[in-house]
């Protein structure tokens, strides 16, 4: 298929299953500079013109001094299609490269969501999309149920802590070959970030994992496709156990 209908069919599909945008929603596109972000925002804009449901669109970049090259380009060319743009510099992040250069992904995830939420509330925005995939989505799963302990992945819709915005992904069912083919197509000018070239990594070992094919959409389904009564966390199983306890198969005989 077309990669532009692929990305608009599965984009539209996310959307309305979660009830992602709705009326008169402001919506801030979080922009990496890599080409998922950016084809988040080109599907928005080609789905703005089309949906019954009236909504805006700004984008913002938070700069933390690890893009390879100038990110301007990539602004320039959201402001040409008519959406502000902000590129915002988080100083703390920067700080951040001299004080712990060694830090870890996480650390840094958490210096740019505060950045977002701060940058979204400036821009009037009561929504903030975000442009993981399904490929973002398995790797997450897979890293929470192997180094964390747990079962869980990224949610499609999720409001923040403070309740001031609602998070969204509408990239949740697109695969980065559509994403990536996408770009190519429309020549975007990706900007990619340092972290993108680390080799060896926990990411790496799990996208290797999951290189295999049918793997990818069969980890997507399971997200969505979750059989409580099949795990082990007792806040699911607790009313099977009663009712299994009064309907004991394997009674202990006197």
């Amino acid at each position: 298929m077309h990669p532009e209908k692929s990305l608009l069919r599965k984009t539209g599909e996310a959307i309305k299953r979660f009830d992602m945008i709705r009326e008169g929603d402001r919506i801030a596109v979080g922009v990496s500079g890599g080409k998922d972000s950016l084809a988040l925002i080109e599907a928005l804009r080609l789905l703005q013109r089309r949906s019954p449901v009236k909504f805006s669109l700004c984008a913002f970049t938070i700069e933390q001094g690890k893009f390879v090259r100038p990110v301007q380009p990539v602004g320039e060319l959201i402001r040409q299609r008519g959406i502000e743009w902000v590129h915002y510099t988080d100083q703390a992040s920067l700080n951040l490269i001299d004080d712990k250069p060694e830090h870890g992904c996480d650390l840094c995830s958490r210096y740019r969501r505060r950045a977002v939420y701060e940058v979204a509330r400036n821009l009037g925005a009561n929504v903030i999309a975000l442009g993981h995939t399904a490929d973002d989505a398995c790797e997450s799963l897979l890293r929470n149920a192997m180094y964390n302990g747990r079962l869980s992945s990224l949610p499609a819709v999720v409001n923040s802590r403070e309740g001031t915005a609602r998070i969204i992904r509408p990239l949740i069912y697109v695969s980065e070959e559509i994403t990536s083919a996408f770009a190519a197509q429309l020549g975007i000018p990706i900007v990619p970030c340092v972290c993108s070239f680390k080799t060896n990594t926990v990411r790496g070992h799990i996208r290797d994992a999951m290189a295999e094919p049918g793997v990818k959409q069969s980890l997507l389904s399971a997200i969505g496709n979750i059989d409580v009564a099949r795990l082990l966390d007792p806040r699911f199983l607790q009313s099977d156990m009663e009712t299994e306890a009064e309907e004991d198969p394997f009674p202990i005989l006197a």
